[in-house]
């Protein structure tokens, strides 16, 4: 799955962070989530393991 925002390729935890109120997948990288601004989340801390790395492989891409 990909980011609707940059089109960078979303990790596990991004691609099942869903809205708090709504409940609708946001499929937005965390990247542009943060830049968009306060958004309430539902998110699977499971998955959050190393979610404040910076992904290689979005170095290349339009995040950065």
């Amino acid at each position: 799955m990909r980011c609707l925002v940059c089109n960078a390729n979303l990790n596990d935890f991004e691609s099942t962070r869903k809205h708090a109120t709504t409940g609708e997948y946001l499929d937005t990288c965390s990247d542009c989530l943060n830049a968009i601004g306060l958004i309430p989340t539902l998110d699977r801390e499971d998955l959050m393991q190393n979610e404040g790395e910076i992904d290689i492989d979005r170095i290349e891409g339009d995040c950065y």
